[in-house]
């Protein structure tokens, strides 16, 4: 599946600056990279999000409970986890433009030139280097490396240009040649180097090395530091999980693509714990099953849901399996969420630092075992991101005069949309259709996020709501007043409206919404 093509980043971007879904932090100084501030409507649809989740994973299971553990926790839980001395990404830097980039996410094809009169062939004459989402720009990057070069009647083997590589896999002699992706010339890429990702912070009066400490950089180590007492007050059995919603931090080098990598940003993870010999592979694939069914739930479409299962070489050491489910963000396909198979590593790794008995007894078995682990790890900002990629739509429809006329509207689910209903006075002057459509509105409160709108035509108030995904709108007319005691109610993805009781309307709202 492809995007439609008026769903763009920058299109998101505007629309969520314009409609208050989502800033960018400090936006007043000038932005703070990597950090971004959620605005009325964007903490409601994030609450949204972060409320389906809890419900379907948390209160709809009996086998998972729920943990808030701090932010800031003690550094030796990050020493035993790895984190301390392993967790880092390699970075390299453009001596001509000065850019930084992880060399992870940078990939190098060669430009290898002939001559398609002479039949002259110069060989891998340099490496096209560009960012992992801008894949589809090498040929263009070779030709203007061609170019460069002077080399414009030669042709570039485009068999060649298709085999990609990390820059990390790069040998000195490659680098020589590798063209970042904004410089001149070659050879102008560092040698890769690990850039360590934890923010380091103190806690206490002082400021020495006893007092170093870390905000986290995921919430799942919270989890396995709190495995025992959920194990000795929950009166849970395995296989149980321990679900956990929280922020997270880390210092990326190049934070980028909106809020799809962030500095800071929110996590939704479950550590579901299992029997060293329980059939893991089975239970994997019921999570991966799992997880994309309630993304589906929420009102992301199935065919722009993939899977990325991690070859072995790829794994962590510890991992028996992982797969990543992507999604076709405007900026390609990449991860929305993690599922790995972790076996019992971070509860070996914390038994061993703490000195603590972190095994649990199976009653049935008479055995005493480190549970296994399987991991699906959430990113929240990446499935809002997600959500608004899905919702946004643009059409035509008839205006107040039946031209047609361009519309921006969000499809969102109703689970997610920030307000479920907006109520309408067909006009404000009128005290009488004010006070009905103000009793429906406070009547509708009670159960739902509802909007009130009274300011300029009923046209452009239905387009507003329409613009940040409102599913029904109701309007309060004189024949409500007059007549038949019912109120008009639009359908925002079809525009079509029906007349309702207003005795029956709250039953046929909740209907249409679904809850």
């Amino acid at each position: 599946m492809s995007l439609p093509t008026q769903t763009t980043l920058e299109n998101l971007v505007t629309l969520c600056k314009r409609r208050g879904i989502i800033f960018p932090s400090s936006d007043i100084y000038g932005g703070y990279a990597g950090f971004f501030d959620y605005g009325p409507l964007g903490v409601e649809i994030k609450n949204n999000v972060k409320q389906a989740w809890w419900r379907d994973f948390v209160h709809r299971r009996e086998d998972i409970v729920g943990l808030d553990s701090s932010i800031i926790m003690h550094p030796r839980i990050w020493k035993a986890s790895g984190h301390v001395d392993g967790f880092s990404d390699p970075m390299v830097d453009c001596k001509e433009s000065k850019y930084r980039y992880r060399a992870d996410q940078l990939f190098m094809a060669p430009v290898s030139l002939r001559h398609p009169e002479t039949g002259e062939d110069l060989g891998v004459v340099a490496y096209a280097c560009v960012l992992e989402d801008q894949l589809d720009t090498l040929p263009k990057r070779a030709s203007a490396i061609k170019k460069a070069l002077d080399k414009k009647s030669y042709k570039v083997d485009e068999a060649l240009l298709a085999q990609t590589r990390e820059y990390t896999e790069a040998t000195e002699e490659e680098r020589s040649l590798v063209w970042g992706p904004d410089a001149t010339k070659g050879g102008t890429l560092t040698e890769p180097r690990e850039f360590k990702l934890m923010f380091e912070t103190h806690v206490g009066a002082l400021r020495d090395e006893s007092a170093v400490a870390y905000l986290r950089p995921e919430t799942a180590q919270g989890i396995f530091a709190n495995y025992k007492n959920v194990l000795d007050t929950s009166r849970v059995k395995v296989p149980f999980g321990i679900a956990q919603i929280g922020k997270a931090f880390r210092n990326e080098i190049t934070p980028r693509n909106f809020v799809f990598r962030c500095r800071e940003f929110e996590q939704m993870e479950i550590e579901y714990f299992i029997a060293p010999d329980a059939d893991w592979k089975q239970l994997h694939r019921e999570w991966i099953d799992y997880c994309i069914n309630w993304y589906v739930s929420i009102g992301l479409p199935r065919d722009m849901i993939g899977e990325d299962v991690h070859p072995d070489e790829k794994l962590a050491h510890y991992a028996k399996a992982c797969t990543d489910l992507t999604f076709l963000f405007p900026h390609g396909k990449q991860e929305l969420e993690g599922i790995a198979v972790r076996g019992n590593f971070d509860l070996t790794q914390h038994q061993e630092h703490s000195k603590k008995n972190l095994e649990y007894f199976d009653e049935a078995t008479k055995e005493r075992y480190l549970p296994h682990v399987i991991e699906p790890s959430f990113g929240l900002d990446r499935a809002v991101l997600a959500l608004l990629t899905a919702a946004y739509t643009v059409d035509e429809v008839p205006n107040d005069k039946g031209q047609p006329e361009e519309r921006v509207l969000m499809r969102f689910h109703p689970r997610i949309a920030p307000y479920k209903v907006a109520i309408f006075p067909l006009v404000k002057n009128k005290p009488e259709l004010v006070e009905k459509a103000r009793g429906i509105y406070d009547q509708l409160l009670s159960r739902w996020n509802v909007f009130w709108d009274v300011a300029g035509a009923i046209g452009r108030r239905y387009r507003r709501q329409d613009e940040i995904g409102t599913p029904y709108c109701v309007t309060v007319d004189f024949d409500t007043i007059e007549k038949d005691n019912c109120v008009t109610v639009r359908d925002r993805d079809t525009t079509q409206q029906e007349r309702v009781p207003v005795a029956e309307l709250e039953a046929y709202l909740s209907a249409k919404l679904g809850f």
